[in-house]
């Protein structure tokens, strides 16, 4: 089994870590920079900076504040939010980015996976899906931070983005988000089955359990969650002792 990764989630707003329960009733949380090394020290195996409202208001994301994570953590990060051509790609990965992650462009327009692929290659390039499923097992594509559902299918659209080139799939179910009820498990495991690059499990994180449960039940190969790890209800060091005890390896 390859060794499954724990990732802090920071949504980043005006500059400021925020939190919210299903993509809304948002609240500050603290300086993405000092949580972003705090979480390093922790031992997070990568971090994700997503500034959640870049797409909807028409903007860029902050490459300054990337610059300022890059010069702070020394573990992999991943940004996303407003990427909607190679220059913004190019800038955030000149800033110090590993990945850069890609989710409203990319539905507006596909051909973007291919190109990011193309010229920075798969392993730069993380495919974000906001998806609501229905009472009938459908699951729709959002974009704009959920706000918006579009005419793609979570399945068929996370297997043409593997087949555009992108690396991982990062996966959030808005009906669990910030809940704390657990993962998309079945959603999760159905996504693994049918690709091939690793599949990131994002909304629902509220115990430890939740977790052992998506790395077997869901077949993840990283979990990702921002609350319980904002607000110190689990701390990383003893997540993974309690995923090694499970029979779980992590790094």
């Amino acid at each position: 089994m390859l060794a499954k990764r724990i990732i802090p989630c920071l949504d980043i707003r005006d500059g400021q870590t925020v939190k919210g329960v299903r993509f809304v009733d948002i609240r500050d949380v603290g300086d993405p920079v000092e949580l972003g090394a705090y979480y390093a020290s922790q031992g997070a195996d990568e971090l994700v900076f997503l500034d959640i409202t870049a797409t909807h208001e028409g903007r860029k994301t902050f490459t300054e504040l990337v610059k300022r994570i890059a010069r702070e953590i020394n573990i992999p990060f991943t940004v996303g939010g407003g990427i909607s051509e190679l220059r913004d790609a190019g800038a955030l990965l000149a800033a110090g980015a590993d990945k850069i992650s890609i989710n409203s462009s990319a539905v507006r327009n596909p051909r973007l996976i291919d190109q990011m692929a193309s010229h920075f290659g798969s392993q730069f390039v993380v495919l974000a899906i906001d998806a609501r499923g229905d009472d009938h097992g459908q699951w729709t594509v959002t974009v704009n931070g959920g706000r918006i559902p579009t005419e793609k299918e979570l399945f068929s659209w996370a297997r043409e983005g593997e087949e555009r080139g992108a690396g991982e799939i990062l996966f959030t179910s808005m009906n669990h988000d910030g809940t704390k009820n657990g993962f998309a498990c079945e959603e999760l495991a159905r996504l693994s089955e049918q690709l091939t690059i690793p599949v990131i499990a994002s909304g629902g994180a509220g115990t430890m359990e939740h977790f052992a449960e998506v790395f077997t039940r869901g077949k993840a190969d990283a979990g990702l969650a921002a609350s319980i790890f904002h607000f110190r209800e689990i701390a990383i060091p003893d997540l993974k002792d309690y995923l090694r005890n499970q029979g779980i390896t992590v790094r």
